[in-house]
């Protein structure tokens, strides 16, 4: 369905941009904190390698070869970005969810519901980067041809990180927006940041000369401690505001509390969703004069 990446995709041209060389922590509490930047100590493997022991693994599972290689190249691609938390070190968890069959190791993915600048797409309790990307493709095409368009998707489990669908709209010279939502179930004895989860927010803008002006990150701004929360309580209400509209909009509208998509009626994990929007620059402004005024936007900041 999806196909190897080529060089024209944009996986295949972010990667040959980024470099050709992973950066794999050598020590195991680096690995496991998940921060975004190089390690310092770890080995440098060739991205195709390790794209291709990632695709591997997942065959181990019963994953096709196909859809195996789609999301390695995927997660190779945000470990170039130095993107570590969302890249291969995800690997052993999906191994684990496919070994308990929580998740679908091949989803049928299709679309339910479509009109002419909306579509729904179900993730069949697969991972979420099959849904997610096919519903940000197909959001892009309908933006171009509309102005605006959105989509949702249900049924499905992780997509990764939300900057692998906000980007796909660059190259078309359009604003990708992407959120994504999980069912969340509180604890009356835990703090009210149980009801904010790190949940993911990507917005992607074009830009002229320069690189493009992305945001892609979890709204979860500080670590749970009540220390913080009172040294630093409008960041603290902020976050909570900002995971609540994402779980609205990435996780109620897309429908993963219905029941159907739930244990038992669900033998599958698929407890999230998302939400993504695309704007066709050129319907509200020259797409040179938005893409100047983004280069002295980032000129100036720096």
């Amino acid at each position: 369905m999806w196909g190897r990446p080529d060089t024209r995709d944009p996986i295949r041209s972010a990667a040959a941009a980024l470099g050709r060389e992973c950066l794999v922590p050598g020590c195991r509490r680096e690995m496991l904190t998940g921060r975004n930047y190089p390690p310092i100590h770890g080995i440098r493997v060739p991205a195709e390698d390790m794209a291709r022991l990632a695709g591997e693994l997942f065959e181990t599972e019963g994953v096709t070869a196909e859809d195996a290689a789609f999301v390695a190249d995927l997660l190779v691609l945000n470990d170039l970005r130095c993107v570590y938390s969302h890249g291969t070190r995800t690997v052993p968890y999906y191994l684990k969810h496919f070994r308990h069959g929580s998740v679908n190791p091949r989803p049928r993915v299709r679309v339910v519901e479509e009109a002419g600048s909306t579509v729904v797409v179900d993730g069949d309790g697969g991972l979420g980067y099959y849904p997610a990307y096919r519903a940000a493709k197909m959001t892009v095409d309908k933006a171009v041809e509309h102005g605006v368009a959105a989509a949702t998707t249900r049924n499905h489990f992780h997509i990764g990180s939300a900057g692998l669908y906000s980007r796909l709209a660059l190259e078309h010279d359009c604003v990708g927006m992407v959120m994504s939502a999980h069912r969340v179930t509180p604890d009356p004895e835990e703090m009210i940041l149980g009801m904010a989860s790190a949940l993911p927010l990507s917005v992607a803008m074009p830009a002229g000369k320069g690189p493009p002006l992305v945001l892609d990150m979890g709204v979860h701004l500080l670590p749970g401690r009540e220390d913080l929360m009172e040294a630093f309580p409008a960041v603290f209400f902020k976050s909570i505001g900002l995971s609540a509209m994402l779980t609205v909009l990435g996780g109620i509208m897309a429908g993963v509390w219905r029941q159907e998509f739930c244990v038992p009626q669900s033998k599958w994990a698929s407890n999230q969703g998302s939400f993504i929007a695309v704007f066709d620059v050129k319907r509200f402004m020259p797409v040179v004069e938005f893409k100047g005024e983004i280069d002295r936007y980032i000129a100036a900041a720096r």
